[in-house]
């Protein structure tokens, strides 16, 4: 009898977890990074929370709540009753962060030369496939996001828990600075034919070569952001 009760109050406690809450604050984090990323809210900008909230159905609470995550992001600057405003990225930050990303990616595609499966290959080569149709039709953001998801997917298949933890973390704070490189249309021509020397190198599991082309088209793309961020933008 008490068993029986004490699984009952547990699943009462169960369904009362907060889960809804929990998704809502994600979601928020979310959008608000997108459109930080891909400029709707530029640097600099200050961050119109009456606005988002109507735009988004929110009371303030949330917001600030994922205000204050964009700002251990490096998305966002809290100022003492001035609000948030866009953080700007700095040619050093920009330098700093593509040079560990680089090393990151460059180790992991040594790695998924050995250990990714035919499985994991094939699943990249349709990820690049659905990317290179958004690429034709010039949809930058959805391009970005399957470009996006076969990096990870390659440091997936490298198959190391360590990496894929340090990976991640650097991932959020990079990700403005790698959507940036694509604003410009010949870097954009030139990472996707980056991208097909890269899927052909996994596919040949040369982890050397592979390794170098991934350090490389991180290198060019910190190029780009650099210039740029010199010509003002």
């Amino acid at each position: 009898m008490t068993n029986s009760i004490q699984t009952e109050t547990f699943q009462r406690n169960v369904h009362r977890a907060p889960i809804a809450r929990r998704a809502l604050h994600d979601e928020v984090i979310r959008r608000l990074r997108d459109l930080i990323v891909e400029g709707e809210l530029p640097p600099g900008a200050r961050i119109p929370e009456r606005e988002l909230c109507e735009r988004f159905g929110i009371s303030r609470t949330p917001l600030r709540e994922a205000l204050k995550v964009l700002a251990s992001e490096g998305f966002v600057d809290l100022h003492f009753n001035r609000g948030a405003v866009v953080s700007r990225l700095t040619l050093e930050a920009v330098d700093d962060m593509f040079q560990v990303m680089g090393a990151l990616e460059a180790l992991a595609g040594e790695s998924a030369c050995l250990r990714a499966s035919a499985g994991d290959i094939a699943a990249i080569e349709g990820l690049h496939g659905k990317m290179l149709i958004h690429y034709k039709r010039h949809e930058l953001s959805e391009y970005f996001r399957l470009n996006q998801l076969i990096h990870e997917s390659i440091i997936e298949a490298a198959g190391n828990p360590v990496l894929k933890n340090i990976y991640q973390g650097l991932s959020v704070r990079i990700r403005r600075a790698r959507y940036m490189a694509n604003l410009s249309r010949p870097r954009w021509d030139q990472a996707v034919a980056e991208h097909e020397e890269i899927l052909e190198a996994l596919r040949a599991r040369d982890g050397k070569r592979l390794s170098r082309l991934l350090k490389e088209h991180l290198l060019h793309k910190s190029d780009v952001v650099k210039a740029f961020l010199l010509a003002g933008n």
